[in-house]
């Protein structure tokens, strides 16, 4: 199970460092790390809780702070367990036209 464990990390941290470096994410990334994430809980080998706390220590190395800061104390509300909150920054529009 330590495997699982250690790969469901290397991926949020590359996951979360592409994020904050302003990168795009594709959502095959994200899926996938979701499914291991469900695994662990199926596997009896973690609780959500445990999850949450170390996919929030990922989130917290690469942004500097945590996933309550970003999203709220209720963010699990917004995104239900395995959901990874993995959101990419908004992309600059400028104007094609003159009006």
């Amino acid at each position: 199970m330590q495997v699982l464990i250690e790969e469901l990390t290397r991926r949020w941290r590359q996951m979360f460092d592409a994020l904050a470096a302003g990168d795009d994410l594709p959502p095959g990334s994200r899926l996938r790390a979701e499914g291991m994430m469900e695994s662990l809980l199926l596997l009896g080998s973690s609780s959500e809780a445990e999850v949450d706390a170390a996919m929030d220590a990922c989130y917290q190395a690469a942004f500097g702070r945590s996933l309550a800061a970003d999203f709220g104390e209720d963010w699990r509300d917004f995104y239900p367990f395995p959901q990874i909150p993995a959101v990419a920054r908004r992309a600059p529009v400028f104007p094609s036209t003159s009006d």
